[in-house]
């Protein structure tokens, strides 16, 4: 198990909604054992909170069976993850109309979401495409030199966090 997964609770949060979002979690102990498979060792009353933390409900399958749920609104679960996107960026870099987000383990697809959300209330206009996978989120612009803006951007709101191992490159389309 790595460090960032053992210390990291928005990371873990994040994999608690992938999990939900898959439909995969029956109960707080299929979430625990989900969670182990993963990377994460948490006991039932962590795996409790983090369910109440995202605003996970039971509600019930076509088939009658149990099965934890997300509100349809997903950005108020996501609010309730965490404060800011800010904690889950680690760096940041750009080339051409791309900037390239890294996470830690399991919190690219919370923070994508995050920023799609901005984007749909009107923040980073720039942005016409979000892709996440575990740990990385790739972030395309309309304009083909608006890569290292959009970097900046993000950096703004990674700002908050001192004392943290933020960077930022910014490279030509021809490295």
């Amino acid at each position: 198990m790595t460090e960032a997964r053992r210390g990291s609770a928005s990371a873990r949060r994040a994999k608690v909604i992938s999990l939900v979002q898959a439909g995969s979690v029956h109960s707080q102990s299929d979430l625990v054992g989900l969670l182990g498979r993963a990377g994460f060792t948490v006991t039932q009353a962590t795996a409790s909170r983090d369910l109440e933390d995202i605003g996970a409900f039971r509600g019930r399958k076509r088939d009658g069976s149990a099965i934890y749920q997300l509100p349809l609104d997903e950005t108020q679960s996501l609010s309730r993850v965490i404060s800011l996107p800010s904690e889950l960026i680690l760096s940041v870099e750009s080339s051409a109309n791309l900037a390239v987000i890294r996470t830690p383990p399991g919190g690219a697809q919370l923070l994508a979401s995050a920023l799609d959300g901005a984007h749909t209330h009107g923040q980073l206009a720039s942005v016409i495409g979000t892709i996440a996978g575990d740990d990385t989120v790739l972030l395309i612009t309309k304009r083909s030199t608006g890569g290292a803006a959009l970097a900046k951007e993000l950096l703004k709101i990674a700002q908050p966090l001192k004392n943290s191992n933020k960077k930022t490159t910014s490279r030509g389309a021809h490295s």
